[in-house]
């Protein structure tokens, strides 16, 4: 299972997965689009007979990195695509001299949130009310250095 980094081609196909995996509250093509070109992004996606199967992607500004999105397509969730992807961005994150990377992540999602401590994320704080349904979110980090 090699990752291979976005390209612009790829924005659509990510945007549709997106909407797929986040219905209700998910990143347009624009926001995407706006990440991508923005300098401070490196995005990491695995592909399936040339479709996506899940993507990530950061912002890194000087010595920290935050994760922003990380999803799988739901065919192939619970078999390691999501840590590949984690796995790529941290090992990024690395080469770019990164040393604090943080992510937001729903209290509710306990999935998620194993998958970030078997990975070495500790919680750190709760925001209240961060998402727009009302729900709290677990600031997360991994310290690089």
């Amino acid at each position: 299972m090699n990752g291979r980094v976005w390209t612009a081609e790829d924005l659509d196909e990510i945007a549709g997965l997106e909407e797929e995996c986040f219905p209700t509250e998910h990143w347009t093509r624009r926001m995407l689009a706006d990440s991508f070109v923005s300098g401070n992004f490196f995005g990491v996606l695995l592909e399936e007979d040339g479709a996506v199967t899940a993507y990530g992607g950061m912002s890194i500004v000087c010595d920290e990195a935050e994760v922003q999105l990380i999803a799988t397509a739901e065919m192939y969730r619970r078999c390691g695509r999501g840590g590949k992807i984690l796995e790529d961005l941290l090992d990024e994150a690395a080469r770019r001299g990164v040393k604090h990377v943080f992510l937001e992540v729903r209290v509710s999602n306990a999935s998620a949130q194993m998958l970030y401590l078997k990975h070495g994320f500790k919680g750190v704080y709760c925001r209240t009310r961060y998402y727009p349904d009302g729900e709290d979110a677990l600031v997360m980090k991994k310290e690089l250095i």
